[in-house]
């Protein structure tokens, strides 16, 4: 764990009260009560009673009386500037889940709203259930409607969300209590979920926090590290910002100008980050020594600017104008690196008041407002986010797929780019020309053919860059290409899009899905070698009706590759409740004593081999020959050996079936046919090595006549849906005509 000293270092909402120390109820009541009517104090006291009884006896990991908790979280949100029905519902929020009392207990002494709230908080438990299972498209698939309500219960009333927040704030606050796996599960959940949308929504308090602690539990030799280097330059750092201050504070008294000028807190997380994403060491930084100035009006913003520029020489780059373009939270400020005294890099930021209110509080900043008066903009725009999420439901057939949009749209970082107009357009990172088509409107990017990035034409797969104006080139009708919705070629990033053109297809006519689908599935089998499937069985694996609605569903690619074939995989490989491997192993070379991976049935432990001629992999049927004196020999059903094998020498045929796996590396022959080109070899083992894919063998054939070229390799891949990702991949560079897998 972290010593005390390193923790002092890490940002925090208004810590009040120690981790050890008990919050006195009369102290705290009376601490809140600034600003809010006797009623509500009233109400809130009446919470903070039903909470003390319900909870008696009750204690945390930490030894803790459990009510100390509720009050915890209560405080976290009167900080933030809560409403009372806030309040009362962080009070109440753990009662009927951990209590006798049920909601409707709560719902007749407190009223629907805080019922509401509570039954919300509730709800979004669900979402770290999403967390434990990653890549678990079953369980993803069966809990996304439970996703779907939790989103409903947040886009209905944000202040679940605060709620919860502030809940999973004070939790890793205490977490230390918990032992040292489950510290590192709640840290890297609270990293991966509850930070990223602190953020989304602009609180960012909470959000520093909710990182610094992370980090704290998941690599507290790192965290220390920091925060010892943080610290050990404090004293210096400090006497140079005082100097930064008061030059800056005579400079623009000179002008009139009035203004709060204080050093930026440093947040242990954010340091890290810079310091890998851009590969410095801690003193390269621009923003460890940093200044902010608050003055009261937006143009004061620009005149301190000035003033800043003139006295020091700023860093070409590093100036970023957030005031102009906030950022998708609605986070606004001036932020500048400059050369100051001493020539070291300092970074200053520039912004009013009420920009630092709402930068510091975000949704929380607008929650409370007068009767009568229009609600805040930014305000109703976290809102109608949510509520877009939402509305994709009706456009997505598969509920993993929904799964992954919410991830994707709370979770990735953002880009700005410009319409024609100059109009400001956030995307994820990565996203590109034709996401942001669909971002502008459904229609321009069903009619979207190609892209223009500051005047030059760009690809529709080319991820934009912040600052780049787009303008996008249509067609008179609406033609969306099936290609759009492949993963691996790379055209849709935003799941918002993706969710548009599955939504267009749908529209289509049926007869032309069936063909489709059905077309795109057996290209798909036949490519990886998997063949004689009973489409039936597969149809009913996947949850459909007929085999005629699972190919409508893959033609609008509401089923995904993976997904089929590892049904496919489950329908031809025998179940094995040790093992479902979908590849045969590679044998290991200090291992020759290794079985491989087929059994025969009813004998133990025999000598087992795959036969060359086919090399046969789990999903294929399969056959057993009785060789002399090298034990069985594994061959597909459909090899020509085997097939003569049956009628010269019946007797040695023996049924064998899958079994476990040791290995996790899998051999694969492919067949690639190509127009020869410079560099194909090597745009090709590029495509292996990006995908972390192991060559062991290569044969290439060319035809100077033809300009043909012919490629045999031989691969390892961990999976079954890897080689297929490889296959795709490789498929969409230039010149390759066809790639399959090689069984014979």
């Amino acid at each position: 764990m972290c010593s005390a000293n390193a923790v002092k270092y890490m940002v925090s909402v208004k810590e009040k009260y120690s981790k050890n120390s008990l919050i006195d109820v009369d102290h705290w009541l009376d601490s809140i009560s600034t600003g809010r009517s006797d009623s509500e104090m009233d109400f809130i006291r009446r919470s903070v009673e039903t909470a003390q009884q319900a909870h008696a006896g009750q204690k945390r990991a930490s030894g803790e009386a459990y009510f100390q908790h509720s009050l915890a979280v209560a405080d976290i949100l009167a900080d933030l500037h809560m409403d009372y029905e806030s309040i009362a519902a962080a009070i109440l929020h753990d009662v009927a889940e951990d209590t006798e009392i049920t909601s409707d207990q709560i719902r007749v002494q407190f009223g629907d709203n805080v019922a509401r709230l509570v039954d919300g908080v509730t709800k979004m438990s669900l979402i770290e259930m999403f967390q434990q299972f990653p890549g678990d498209n079953e369980k993803e698939h069966l809990q996304a409607e439970s996703l779907r309500k939790m989103l409903l219960a947040m886009a209905e009333d944000i202040r679940v969300v605060m709620i919860k927040l502030a809940d999973r704030t004070h939790n890793m606050r205490t977490l230390s209590s918990l032992p040292e796996e489950k510290q590192k599960r709640i840290a890297r959940e609270t990293l991966d979920i509850y930070a990223p949308l602190a953020n989304r929504l602009g609180i960012w308090h909470v959000k520093w926090e909710l990182e610094d602690l992370s980090l704290r539990y998941l690599d507290p030799t790192l965290y220390k590290k920091i925060a010892g280097m943080v610290d050990g330059r404090r004293v210096d750092r400090e006497k140079y910002i005082a100097h930064i201050v008061d030059l800056l504070t005579e400079e623009l008294n000179k002008v009139g100008l009035k203004a709060e000028i204080t050093g930026r807190p440093k947040h242990i997380y954010s340091i890290w980050r810079k310091m890998e994403r851009k590969k410095l060491d801690y003193e390269q930084l621009y923003d460890i020594r940093g200044v902010r100035i608050l003055v009261d009006e937006i143009s004061e913003c620009y005149t301190a600017l000035g003033i800043v520029h003139s006295l020091w020489q700023y860093i070409p780059g590093e100036f970023d104008d957030y005031i102009a373009t906030p950022k998708e939270n609605n986070y606004q400020s001036i932020h500048t690196a400059l050369i100051g005294p001493e020539g070291k890099i300092t970074e200053i930021q520039i912004r009013t008041k009420e920009m630092h209110r709402h930068n510091e509080l975000g949704v929380a900043a607008h929650w409370r407002y007068k009767e009568g008066k229009e609600q805040n903009r930014s305000f109703d725009e976290k809102i109608n986010w949510m509520r877009q999420l939402l509305d994709w439901k009706d456009d997505v057939a598969d509920a993993s797929d929904f799964v992954d949009q919410i991830k994707s749209e709370v979770f990735q970082d953002r880009i700005y780019v410009f319409t024609p107009k100059g109009n400001v357009i956030d995307l994820p990172r990565g996203a590109t020309a034709l996401d942001f088509a669909y971002q502008i409107h459904t229609e321009v990017g069903h009619r979207c053919r190609g892209a223009k990035a500051n005047g030059k034409m760009i690809s529709l797969t080319s991820p934009l860059q912040t600052g780049q104006q787009i303008d996008i080139l249509t067609v008179k009708q609406p033609a969306p290409s099936r290609d759009w919705l492949n993963p691996h070629q790379g055209y849709l990033k935003t799941s918002r899009a993706r969710s548009k053109v599955q939504h267009w297809f749908r529209q289509q006519d049926h007869d032309i899905n069936v063909d489709e689908g059905r077309n795109s599935l057996e290209r798909e089998l036949k490519r990886l070698g998997l063949g004689n499937v009973n489409f039936e069985k597969l149809a009913d694996k996947l949850g459909y009706k007929s085999p005629d609605e699972m190919f409508v569903a893959i033609a609008h690619n509401e089923v995904k590759s993976g997904r089929y074939i590892n049904a496919v995989q489950d329908i031809l490989v025998p179940a094995n409740d040790d093992s479902k491997d979908l590849l045969i192993p590679r044998r290991h070379k200090n291992k020759p004593d290794q079985r491989s991976s087929a059994t025969v049935l009813g004998v133990g432990d025999l000598m087992t081999q795959m036969a060359h001629c086919c090399n046969p992999l789990p999903g294929d049927e399969i056959s057993g020959y009785i060789t002399r004196g090298r034990g069985v020999t594994i061959h597909r059903g459909d090899c020509p050996n085997i097939l003569r094998y049956c009628k010269l020498s019946p007797e040695r045929i023996v049924e064998v079936e899958w079994g476990k796996t040791l290995e996790e590396t899998y051999p694969v022959n492919i067949s690639i046919a190509a127009f020869d080109r410079q560099g194909l070899l090597r745009d090709i083992t590029a495509v292996l090595s990006n995908n972390k894919v192991n060559l062991i063998g290569a044969n290439t054939v060319s035809d100077k006549n033809d300009h043909l070229a012919n490629i045999r390799l031989t691969i390892e891949v961990p999976n079954i849906e890897s080689l297929n990702q490889v296959l795709s991949r490789i498929e969409q560079l230039p010149n390759i005509m066809e790639i399959k897998r090689v069984t014979q």
